[in-house]
Formats: structure tokens, C-alpha cells, sequence
């Protein structure tokens, strides 16, 4: 037999699992335990004393006279006496043998009959008699054995045997049925999932700290509120994000949990300092719960399966209930027992008794007592499943109590979970409900922040930029420490990749603060941070992924100077930088656009009037609208790069102040409307290079003015003479051409002091070439060229001389006469530099600081 405890482990779960056992599911935990303990006390019993106890039921004959009696096929002998009317005892034996035999009645008050004389044996008998009471049978013990046995079978109702057994039965069913849910494989996982969770969320130093700052919070607020209005000005922030800022300008709106500097708080030292274990495990944790809610709130199987199990449960209550109230009546301590052994036993009908039937009785009613209660109970669970909706959990209370404002409503599966666990406690909701408010989760990563990027740290990650300005790049971090406003002296701040950047009035501070940047950072300022930017900010890089991204506040920075956007802005996007959004930057001189745009938004003349440098870099998109180029008339520097620009655009023939042009990486195959840049009057540069053109045009002498002139990777194969009449020529760049030799004509560019022909075909340097004497950067690299003249000498300008993979096989030794070349300028293989003199290459190996300042 098994034992209690074996049979309620199936009512076993896990420790943690209890926070999510209401009242209801314990109490019919401890019911199936009493239930389990009546089946097993009822099954010992039956096993150990169970028994019925028969004896036969027996002819009796008040006849005076002798009668024949002819059953005799037993092996025992029946005596029975018998008192009549005349008090007068008479005897009849019965004998059982092989042959019957009949033996009468004898009178035994006729002793003085000569027919019967008594003897010794005759007075032993009637002293025998007299002393005896009930019935004498002799039966043997096996027989009665037998019998006892075969009417247990016949004429004990089978509730009277199996009621244990079916006791057992119906509660191991219950208990399965009560933990099915924690036991079901697509539901046990996320149970333990959440109950882990849970736990975790409710023990973490996080949840402590935020809900007691919050307390505190709703403590000063009551105290200000009992100490009056006169008071309330001490304690209110003058951030200006609690103020109320103009609607015009964009600012941060704090909403929930607030956390303000300026308004003092009473905390309990030893959760004021969360240190930075248990700040990864806080930040650890927030990430499990957004995504256990996501993977738990898409569907609603826990709900369903407790539902189910829920239904099962009362239909095992009416259906025992029903059948077992029938059979209360048929368990009696008294049983007619017909086994139809009357050929072994010699009689057909006994009457036996059942010494278990009083206790089964007990037991009986009060397994239904039990089981009444247990359905009771189950009813009530259905009435609580479908009294409210258990797919929907409602932070409601816990964002008043706790002023965690954004705490979301959850459902499905999480919400009936969460609504379980307040049957437990509803201290268990409201500390989880901190993992679920993104204000929580932001004041972590930003105290986390803090603690790990301190004033040293930062200081350590400043350095010089190309223009000699100390900068700080930030990459990737959950926020901006607050510690970098504190880096007064910063010129430069780049902020890339902090999706939660918050620029507080500290930044007031950086006085010297110039130039920011906001990589996909969609930064939110403070009303004093918007008003030190708008009024000390003077470049800005934004780049984002949608236009969208760019933060409002970026138009409305009037003295910002220059402006960088890089993102996409394609057609249907451009109408978000609308007509009023450029319109505040009346001090913007340089507006760099690196997009995909298809035309020139026409919002960009709102700053035509200051503007003097535009530059649209396109990812490959074909521009093709630049009607809006003729409104900027100020504009001294274009560039119109990867635009898939064939021709020269008309419009820019009508920036009369022009004085730069790039129109780099296009597909301009011819120049011809070079022509019209005589008009241009102070157009001095002309940047052609990475197209696909294949000749200069002789017009190109219209352009008098032109100082700089790049036409290198194209597709020309010749110089014109008329490239060479440009008299106030200084830079000519044709590098990765085709251009097999150099005009003669060079000579008559006698300011040129950059000249660019790598890449080419040339083999053969003209004589001319060194009369261009204030050459300063020669650039001959990867071209045919076998030698150098010697008139190379002439240079004496020269600072920089690339000779690097052409077929050369010495160099001049007059390249010592280049006072201000050094051997850090001259671009050339090993080899050839150690072919020069020794004193050539003591020359060039010389200190560049003071030959380079007398040649200056």
C-alpha cells in the first residue's frame, strides 16, 4: 500500500509557484489532501479488517410429531429440540452420510413407555439441552470460510468494496487537473519565465530605490500642500521643462515619474546609491520584461487552460456528486446472502453481517461533505473568471499611487498572470509595474550613465581635432552624462547613436561650445539649453534616417551659421522642411545638404538672402528641378555632386557672385555651355573632375578669371592651346586622363603653381615646362616618363615632386638646387633616390623647418 505523502506529491509544485495560487486554488489543495487521506485510511481499513461473517438460515419444524426428513448429503449430524404444547422436549437427528436415514421424534416424557426406556445417555443428552442456547450447525471453519467469502462477493453492494478506490481515483483526477496548467509544457515555460521575473523584480535594489523616491516625492508634496502657497516657490524646479514653454519651440515635456534636481528629496541613504552590478542587473531585467511581454501578450493559452481546467474540475463535482448520493443507503451492516452452494454447503439462504459498513457509512458522507465544498469553491473560480476581464490588466492604480504615469496596460496571458499574482499580493504588480515604465528604465541607464562616464573618463576621450579645436565624440551610449557639461573648455560635441540624448540647462555652461553634432540622435533640449544654443551655436551637423528625426528645435536657431543635414529627403519628405522651418536661420552662410533629393527644395530661398555656400552631395539620385538656383544670388560656393547632371545647369549661369563650382561625380560628357561662365565675373574656380568628359572647348579662354581648374578623371586624350591662355591660372589638375604629352603652351602659365597630370600616358617632359618657375606641388606619378631634365633645377618653389611609377632610371642631381624640396616631397622609389649624390640626398634629408620659412 502506498503511503499519503506518495500519493500528495502529485499536489506538488514548484516553491516559487505560490504567488500565483489564490486562496481558492490552496484551499482545494488542502480539500485533496483530506480527500487523498480518507481514501488511503478507507483503503487500509478495507485491506486489514474488511470482512463479512455468514450464517446459514435454518429450517425449523414446530411439529410434535416425528417427521421424515430426507436432505442428507452432508458428512454432520443436526440435533434440534423442540418444546411443544405439553412441555414436552422431543429430538430429532438428522445424519448426513452416504444413504439417508430418518429418525423420529421421540416424546421424552413418555419414559415410562415400555417401547423407549431412558438411560444414562439419555439424561447426559437432556442435561446438554438444557444448558445449550441458539442453534448448533457444525459446520467446519473452511466451510465457513468459503461462505464467507462468496457472499462478500454476492451480497456486499460494489460501493461497499471499490468506495476507496474510487475516492483515490477522483482525487488524483482533481489534483491533476488543479496543476495542469503549471505542468503543460507551452505553458510551464512561461510560467517559470514570469514567476523568475517576478522575483527578480521585486527583490532588485531598482524597484526599492524608485518607489522610495517616489514616496518621498508624495511626502514633500503633501508637506507643501499642508505648509501653504507661500511656500510653494522653494521647492519648484527651475528647469524649464517644468515651466511652460512657448508652443513654438519644441522642448522636453517630463510626464510620470519626475526626477528634478531642484526639489529635495528624502531618501534612505543605503538605496540612494545603486552601484553598478546591480545597475546592469536592473538594466538586464528591463530587457527581459520588454520582451516576455512581447512574446507572452500575443496570445492567451494560460487564460484558456486554466479556464478549461477550471470547467473540468466542476464537472468531476456534479458528476460524483450526482452518482455517489445514490449509494449512501446501500452500505448496511445486514445482508441476505443466496450463494446456490447447496450441494456443498446443504443450505441455500444465510444472513451476514459487513463490520466495515458503519464506518464506510461515515466516511461516505464525509468524502461528500468534502467534495460539496470543493465544487462550491470551484464555482466561485468560475464566477471570478468571467466576472471581469482577466485578458486586461490595468496599471491604473499603480501609476496614482506611484506617479509612474507611463506604465502601459497589458493582456492576454500577461494580464491574467498579473491578475493572479494580486490574488497573492498586489505589492508584487506594483513593483513590476516599475520594469515596465520606460520614464524608470530611463533614469536608470541615466544613473548608470553617470557612474560610469565620470568627469575623469570624459576628460581622458577629448582631443584635438583638424582645426585645433578639443572635441568629444560620444558613440553609442544609453544617454549624455551629465558630467560632460561639466568640460567648460569643449569647442566640438558629437553625440552619435543615443536614441534617449536629453541636453540639459547645464550646457549653459560650455561657453565655448561652437559646433554639435547629432548622428541618428534625436536629442530633446530644455528651454535654458534652446535659448544658450540659439543664441552661442554656430554649426550644426544632423544625420538622421527620416527627415522626421531632425529635431524642431534646429529651425529656430537664428544665429546658427552653418548647417549640415545628411539623411534622406526624398520628394515626398521634403514638404516636412516646409516654407516656415528654414525661415528662423537668418544668419545660416553654409547650408550642406547630403541626400537623394530629385530637385532643390524650394524652401531653401527663405535663406537665399545670407546664403553663401550650398553644397548638395545626392546618393546617385538624378536631380533634375534647380530652377530654385536662380533665387541665390549671394552664393559664392557651389557644389552639385552625384547628381547624374549631364549637362551644365543653366540656372547657375545666373549666380552672378559665384565664385566656386563643383559639380563633381556627375555624368557631363560635354562642356560647351562653358561659354557662358564670362559672365560670371568672379568665378575663380572650376571643379569638372570625376565625369565623363572628352574635350575642353576653345571658349573656355572666355573665362579670364578662373584660378583653379580640376578636370581629372574624365576622358580627355589632349590639352587645347586655350587652356593655356588662362593667364591667372594657378591650379590645373587633368590627373587620370589619357593625355599623352604636354603642350609646349604650358610656359605662358606663369602663375601656375599646382600642376596635376598623374595617371596618364605622358612620356616625354617639354623644356617649357620648367619655365613655369613658381611651381610649387608637380604631380607625374604613373606615366611613361624615362627622364628628367636637368633643367628641373629651375624649381625653385618646389615643395612637393611626385615621380612615383614611371619608367625612370636615375634622377638629376639638380634637385638639390630646389631649395625648399625634401626628400618627406619627393615621391619616388628607393632605388631611384639612392642614385643621386650624396650631397643631393644630405640636402633633402636636411631639417625642412628653416629652408621651408626662408622659401615662404
Amino acid at each position: 500500500m502506498f503511503t499519503l505523502a506518495e500519493v500528495a506529491s502529485l499536489n506538488d509544485i514548484q516553491p516559487t509557484y505560490r504567488i500565483l495560487k489564490p486562496w481558492w486554488d490552496v484551499f482545494m489543495d488542502y480539500l485533496a489532501v483530506v480527500m487523498l487521506m480518507v481514501a488511503i485510511f478507507a483503503g487500509t481499513m478495507q485491506l486489514t479488517k474488511d470482512q463479512v461473517v455468514c450464517l446459514p438460515v435454518l429450517q425449523s419444524t414446530i411439529n410434535s410429531k416425528a417427521q421424515p426428513s430426507t436432505s442428507g448429503k452432508a458428512d454432520f449430524t443436526t440435533v434440534e429440540t423442540t418444546t411443544g404444547q405439553g412441555e414436552e422436549a422431543s429430538v430429532r437427528t438428522v445424519s448426513f452420510g452416504s444413504a439417508p436415514t430418518v429418525t423420529p421424534d421421540v416424546p421424552l416424557s413418555r419414559a415410562t413407555s415400555p417401547q423407549y426406556q431412558p438411560t444414562e445417555s439419555s439424561q447426559e443428552l437432556k442435561k446438554e439441552q438444557k444448558d445449550s442456547s441458539g442453534r448448533k450447525t457444525n459446520l467446519d471453519f473452511q466451510q465457513y470460510v468459503f461462505i464467507n467469502q462468496m457472499c462478500y462477493h454476492l451480497a456486499l453492494p460494489w460501493y461497499s468494496k471499490y468506495f476507496p478506490y474510487l475516492v483515490l481515483i477522483h482525487t488524483i483526477i482533481l489534483i491533476v487537473s488543479s496543476n495542469f496548467w503549471f505542468k503543460y509544457p507551452k505553458t510551464c515555460s512561461k510560467i517559470e519565465h514570469f514567476v523568475s521575473i517576478l522575483g527578480k523584480c521585486f527583490e532588485s535594489p531598482w524597484t526599492t530605490k524608485a518607489l522610495s523616491e517616489t514616496a518621498c516625492e508624495d511626502s514633500e508634496e503633501n508637506k507643501q500642500r499642508l505648509t501653504g502657497a507661500q511656500s510653494l516657490p522653494k521647492y519648484v524646479s527651475t528647469s524649464s521643462d517644468e515651466g511652460s514653454p512657448s508652443a513654438s519651440t519644441p522642448m522636453i515635456t517630463k510626464s510620470g515619474f519626475k526626477f528634478s534636481a531642484d526639489k529635495p528629496m528624502i531618501e534612505v541613504p543605503s538605496v540612494t546609491i545603486l552601484d553598478k552590478k546591480d545597475g546592469e542587473q536592473a538594466k538586464a531585467l528591463f530587457e527581459k520584461v520588454r520582451k516576455f511581454r512581447a512574446h507572452v501578450e500575443d496570445s492567451d493559452l494560460i487564460y484558456k487552460l486554466y479556464v478549461g481546467q477550471t470547467i473540468i474540475k466542476t464537472f468531476k463535482f456534479i458528476f460524483i456528486l450526482c452518482y455517489t448520493a445514490n449509494f449512501v443507503n446501500t452500505i448496511s451492516f445486514e445482508h441476505i446472502c443466496n450463494p446456490k452452494v447447496e450441494h456443498l454447503i446443504g443450505y441455500t439462504q444465510f444472513e451476514c453481517t459487513h463490520n466495515m459498513a458503519y464506518m464506510l457509512k461515515k466516511l461516505l458522507i464525509s468524502y461528500i461533505s468534502l467534495i460539496c465544498v470543493y465544487g462550491f469553491i470551484c464555482l466561485y473560480t468560475l464566477f471570478w473568471l468571467f466576472r471581469i476581464p482577466l485578458k486586461e490588466y490595468s496599471f491604473e492604480k499603480v501609476r496614482e499611487e506611484s506617479s509612474f504615469s507611463d506604465i502601459p496596460d497589458v493582456k492576454n496571458d500577461f494580464a491574467f498572470l498579473l491578475h493572479m499574482v494580486d490574488q497573492y499580493d498586489q505589492l508584487y504588480s506594483k513593483r513590476f509595474g516599475v520594469f515596465l515604465s520606460e520614464v524608470s528604465e530611463n533614469k536608470l541607464r541615466e544613473i548608470s550613465l553617470n557612474h560610469e562616464w565620470t568627469f575623469e573618463k570624459l576628460r581622458q576621450h577629448v582631443s584635438r581635432n583638424a582645426q585645433d579645436k578639443q572635441e568629444l565624440h560620444l558613440f553609442m551610449l544609453s544617454g549624455v552624462p551629465d558630467a560632460v557639461f561639466d568640460l567648460t573648455d569643449l569647442d566640438v560635441l558629437k553625440l552619435e547613436l543615443i536614441p534617449e540624448a536629453k541636453i540639459p540647462a547645464k550646457i549653459s555652461q560650455m561657453t565655448n561650445l561652437q559646433e554639435l553634432h547629432l548622428c541618428h540622435c534625436p536629442a530633446k533640449v530644455e528651454q535654458t539649453a534652446f535659448s544658450f544654443l540659439r543664441d552661442h551655436l554656430r554649426c550644426l551637423y544632423v544625420k538622421f534616417t527620416d527627415v522626421a528625426e531632425i529635431p524642431a528645435w534646429v529651425y529656430l536657431l537664428k544665429n546658427l551659421r552653418e548647417l549640415y543635414l545628411i539623411g534622406n529627403l526624398n520628394s515626398e519628405n521634403n514638404k516636412m522642411i516646409g516654407l516656415e522651418s528654414l525661415r528662423e536661420l537668418r544668419h545660416l552662410k553654409i547650408l550642406h545638404v547630403k541626400s537623394n533629393l530629385t530637385k532643390i527644395p524650394p524652401n531653401i530661398t527663405d535663406v537665399a538672402p545670407h546664403l553663401t555656400k550650398l553644397v548638395i552631395h545626392n546618393d546617385g539620385t538624378k536631380l533634375v528641378v534647380l530652377n530654385s538656383l536662380k533665387k541665390m544670388m549671394n552664393v559664392a560656393e557651389l557644389e552639385l555632386q552625384n547628381c547624374e547632371l549631364e549637362r551644365i545647369p543653366h540656372a547657375i549661369f545666373s549666380l552672378s557672385n559665384l565664385q566656386e563650382l563643383d559639380l563633381k561625380s556627375n555624368s557631363i560628357r560635354t562642356i560647351e555651355e562653358i561659354i557662358s561662365f564670362q559672365h560670371l565675373k568672379r568665378l575663380t574656380c572650376l571643379k569638372l573632375w570625376h565625369n565623363k568628359i572628352v574635350n575642353i572647348p576653345s571658349s573656355i579662354t572666355h573665362v579670364k578669371n578662373l584660378e583653379s581648374l580640376y578636370l581629372s578623371n574624365n576622358k580627355l586624350e589632349s590639352l587645347p592651346a586655350a587652356v593655356f591662355s588662362l593667364q591667372k591660372l594657378r591650379c590645373l589638375d587633368v590627373s587620370y586622363n589619357s593625355i599623352a604629352m604636354i603642350p609646349v603652351e604650358i610656359s605662358l602659365l606663369q602663375n601656375l603653381q599646382h600642376f596635376h597630370i598623374t595617371g596618364n600616358k605622358v612620356d616625354v617632359l617639354p623644356k617649357q615646362l620648367f619655365k613655369c618657375v613658381k611651381l610649387r606641388t608637380l604631380s607625374l606619378g604613373q606615366n611613361c616618363i624615362t627622364s628628367i631634365p636637368d633643367k628641373v633645377g629651375q624649381l625653385l618653389q618646389l615643395t612637393h615632386l611626385e615621380l612615383k611609377g614611371n619608367c625612370l632610371d636615375r634622377l638629376p642631381a639638380t634637385l638639390g638646387q630646389c631649395q625648399l624640396l625634401r626628400k618627406s616631397g619627393l615621391v619616388v622609389e628607393d632605388h631611384l633616390f639612392d642614385t643621386l649624390p650624396l650631397e643631393v640626398k644630405e640636402v633633402l634629408n636636411q631639417d625642412t623647418s628653416i629652408p621651408f620659412a626662408n622659401g615662404i
